[in-house]
């Protein structure tokens, strides 16, 4: 190594969302990383709105939810969605949705959503990291090229501010740099559409009057049925700032944006245009999720519609998936197929996220909407009401009130051992579930205290009847240097909810194993979970 190299375990590349939660994760798990991003970090475009309910659960882990809470969004803001001709005009259909300071917690999370755009989530995972050499993230810094060798990765890297260049030696890489992801490409690995690419813009812009004008009938997202615009409207900040999604012009030219807000908002109300840039909605999955010592995560391994919020989400649980099985084998006690699971378990999720988000995207995209739905007339009543009860019988609110898209994934690897019948994976079936695979049930154990906060580093055994035989489970663990604790609970809903005596549960909150019985030889189970196969 020269003077003008770095080393470190885990080098990031890319500092979006889940880039900066995969620095966090490893933080969390003790394993030293940089980051590299190339912007200043300063987010301009407030793009992801919602950190879903399993998200939140990873920022509490990692205490950082009540910040995330904190970001800005008003409490007493509405929650609600409607589908209206235009904002002022003719309300079709709504969902109702407490607003945060009236909500109340669901029986199986700790935690529920929040309404975060990234300008306001970026500088809570920034300030928490902090800048490097005291923090990870080193800004304005930009791969120029690296290479894989025995020993790991070698990168090179310029500094974009001062033209300097430096070489960032790392055991591992992981490239969170988004859907053109160059780290990807230059390691020759594909990501095939699953659907056709459509072109929308988005209009950001404020309207610092609107939801007083709106009143009690304000919403947080308007979809828009009317013959001109068929997209969403969306309040960003909750104050004044607005953004719609708009399909381009035939030619594929960018529509006018002051005509189309006039379009969307049939109320006067004065606004002021931020931005109005185009972009590809694109449904692609990676061939593979690693390549070596590298591994893709996010909008790099996969793209999906935003319908229902699931893409930054499914990256955060990419990142918490990778983040410990890293740390397992850079502290020593992983086995050697452990990090191939990455791929095996998280290429599922994102298939099955984006054909779930892509389901949502088809629903709202095959209405014809006749002219008279704009007017006041018997007719236009008639069809409003039809498309209302249509609304109704099709269960849209399922886009936005989704537990077992985020909560009903169930993992399947060498390093999960199965139990008897899995649960149903339809979504809409979702009941909270300790079969091998699944996110172990969430109890309150004591005022403030989950289920879930028992679990984030080494394994933990969930066992409901005082046996001895833990301590020869635990000693198995000790052997191969595995962290594992042990829980007793001694409560028969809880001990009904986990279904079985005994209940082991991975660093990511994961089911590994379970059964009424701990087996005569620990060691194999051990190996199993670890990735020693």
């Amino acid at each position: 190594m020269n003077n003008n190299s770095i080393k470190t375990d885990v080098l990031i590349v890319g500092g979006g969302p889940v880039g900066l939660a995969m620095a966090v994760e490893l933080g969390y798990q003790g394993i030293d990383c940089i980051l590299i991003e190339q912007t200043n970090g300063e987010v301009t475009d407030p793009k992801v709105s919602t950190v879903g309910p399993r998200s939140m659960e990873f920022c509490r882990r990692w205490g950082i939810a009540q910040k995330i809470r904190n970001a800005g969004w008003p409490a007493d803001h509405t929650l609600d969605i409607a589908w209206v001709t235009s904002v002022g005009g003719h309300e079709i259909y709504r969902v109702h949705f407490s607003a945060y300071a009236q909500r109340t917690l669901p029986d199986y999370a700790p935690e529920t959503e929040q309404v975060c755009p990234q300008d306001w989530f970026a500088p809570v995972f920034q300030n928490f990291l902090g800048k490097y050499p005291n923090g990870v993230i080193k800004y304005l810094s930009h791969l120029d090229s690296f290479e894989q060798t025995d020993q790991g990765i070698i990168a090179q890297v310029t500094n974009l501010e001062t033209g300097s260049t430096e070489v960032i030696y790392a055991r591992y890489m992981v490239a969170s740099d988004g859907a053109r992801s160059t780290v990807r490409k230059a390691c020759g690995v594909d990501a095939p559409a699953l659907h056709a690419t459509q072109k929308f813009q988005s209009v950001v812009f404020k309207a610092p009057e609107l939801a007083a004008q709106m009143g009690k009938n304000h919403a947080m997202v308007y979809f828009l049925v009317n013959p001109m615009i068929q997209e969403p409207l969306r309040a960003v900040d909750g104050k004044e700032l607005y953004r719609l999604i708009l399909k381009p012009q035939e030619d594929g030219q960018v529509r006018d944006a002051t005509e189309a807000i006039r379009s969307a908002i049939s109320i006067d109300t004065p606004f002021e245009i931020v931005s109005n840039l185009p972009w590809h909605l694109t449904h692609r999955v990676a061939d593979h999720f690693r390549s070596g010592n590298i591994f893709f995560v996010g909008d790099s391994a996969h793209t999906l519609s935003p319908s229902g919020g699931f893409g930054m989400n499914t990256g955060i649980g990419d990142a918490v998936d990778l983040g410990w099985k890293l740390a397992a084998t850079l502290q020593g006690w992983a086995g050697d197929n452990l990090l191939d699971t990455y791929e095996t378990e998280r290429y599922a999720i994102a298939v099955r996220n984006l054909q779930e988000a892509n389901a949502n995207l088809q629903r709202s995209q095959k209405r014809s909407i006749p002219p008279v739905i704009m007017s006041d007339s018997p007719e236009g009543d008639r069809i409003r009401q039809q498309m209302a009860e249509g609304m109704e019988r099709s269960g849209v609110k399922r886009e936005f009130d989704s537990p077992g898209v985020h909560f009903g994934f169930r993992y399947e690897s060498k390093a999960i051992i199965p139990d008897g019948t899995p649960p149903s994976d339809d979504p809409f079936e979702w009941k909270q579930s300790s079969y091998p695979g699944c996110r172990a049930p969430h109890v309150w154990l004591a005022p403030g205290l989950s289920t879930l906060d028992l679990f984030g580093h080494g394994f933990v055994l969930m066992h409901f009847h005082p046996t001895q035989e833990v301590e020869t489970f635990e000693k198995a663990f000790q052997e191969r240097g595995v962290p594992f604790t042990s829980k007793q609970i001694d409560n028969p809903e809880i001990a009904q909810l986990y279904n079985r005596a005994f209940v082991l549960v991975r660093p990511d909150g994961h089911v590994a194993w379970r059964g009424d019985t701990l087996p005569e030889n620990p060691g194999d189970l051990i190996d199993r979970v670890r990735g020693a196969f």
